[in-house]
């Protein structure tokens, strides 16, 4: 007896726009940094797309985690104009800023995306070759961002409830 295998539920594309637009607007905003926001396509592996990264998950009718993971020196750069000051890569207030940063963009997100849903607190991740699990049965849609500073990336798997 053979077994098939279903592929991945694709991402809905109405889930990924807010992202798209969060993205522009918390960097313009709270950095004053214009941002560009490539074409998303499909992650093709778990490894870690930069070296910083801010993760939130999203609870209720939308469940999964979005990541906003930066180059080292594009983190630097942006949470320098984020914060007006340069800081330390290895002090608290810099994982607190690339934490704050995630939180933003997603709760930005959240409020376009349709139904009840909450975030966590950041988890802050600053290293290389770490890797993000998602959940079973979605993938994970890479939105590469490119800013004066560096490139950067947000990345989301999240699924809405099906009623």
């Amino acid at each position: 007896m053979t077994q098939t295998q279903t592929p991945n539920p694709v991402i809905n594309p109405k889930l990924i726009v807010p992202f798209m637009n969060a993205v522009r607007q918390v960097f313009k905003t709270m950095a004053g940094v214009e941002t560009t926001v490539q074409k998303p396509f499909i992650k093709p592996h778990p490894g870690a797309s930069y070296d910083v990264c801010g993760i939130i998950g999203f609870s209720g009718d939308i469940t999964g985690t979005v990541s906003v993971s930066f180059s080292d020196s594009a983190a630097q750069k942006l949470v320098e104009a984020f914060a007006g000051a340069p800081l330390d890569r290895s002090s608290p207030d810099f994982a607190d800023a690339i934490g704050e940063l995630a939180n933003m963009i997603a709760g930005s997100a959240k409020q376009h995306l349709g139904g009840l849903a909450s975030i966590s607190v950041p988890s802050v991740v600053i290293g290389k070759g770490y890797t993000i699990s998602n959940m079973t049965n979605s993938q994970c849609l890479v939105i590469p961002c490119g800013s004066p500073f560096g490139e950067f990336a947000v990345e989301v798997s999240i699924k809405q409830k099906t009623v």
